[in-house]
């Protein structure tokens, strides 16, 4: 029964992934500009068609087309890429190819082709998916923290400074208020680092 359950379960949960990938899916007409999502679903890349003539067939497909890219979003992207897909007057995918960009900057646009394109129809529609949205460390999204609460003045507390000691030419390295134990002779010295204050 507990099977039964599961499998149920992943299956309604499958069926309203499906729905929602649908939803996200933005098809247009071959003159038409598209937009690509990134994965919190808000608009990341536009593309247009740059090749006109698109009428392949199954023993002559088309191998390659050129597109136009533009960046969309104020991130620098180090690394773009994705999917143009291309849908015949039935809406059945008939083709699609891969395209890659090494850097897209904010606002800027790219000339790329798709090799290894198979399109065997003559489309009515396309789309553009974007698989990979690689961007510099230092544009990584980050989630809205709230205003820190407004707290009576602590006085603040210096780092911890870093000492080395020598002693006959051996470095020996010590921190504030953290002991270090040495050995002079036959015995071991503790030597302890304090502020004055």
């Amino acid at each position: 029964m507990r099977q039964f359950l599961f499998a149920g379960t992943l299956i309604i949960l499958g069926s309203f992934i499906t729905q929602a990938q649908q939803a996200s899916e933005q098809r247009a007409a071959l003159n038409e500009t598209v937009i690509a999502l990134d994965a919190r679903s808000a608009p990341a890349l536009e593309a247009r068609l740059l090749t006109q003539i698109l009428n392949g067939t199954e023993d002559s497909p088309v191998t390659n087309i050129k597109l136009s890219v533009k960046n969309t979003t104020p991130n620098f992207y180090t690394y773009v890429s994705g999917w143009a897909t291309f849908y015949d007057a039935n809406a059945t995918r008939c083709g699609e190819g891969l395209f890659k960009i090494d850097a897209l900057a904010p606002q800027e646009s790219a000339e790329v082709d798709t090799p290894g394109l198979r399109l065997r129809c003559s489309p009515q529609s396309w789309r553009v998916v974007a698989t990979n949205l690689m961007t510099r460390t230092v544009d990584i999204a980050k989630p809205v923290e709230p205003a820190p609460a407004v707290q009576a003045a602590v006085p603040e507390r210096p780092a911890p400074m870093n000492f080395v000691i020598s002693v006959d030419g051996q470095d020996y390295p010590i921190q504030v208020n953290n002991p270090m134990v040495l050995r002079l002779g036959n015995r071991n010295r503790r030597i302890v680092l304090r502020q004055v204050p």
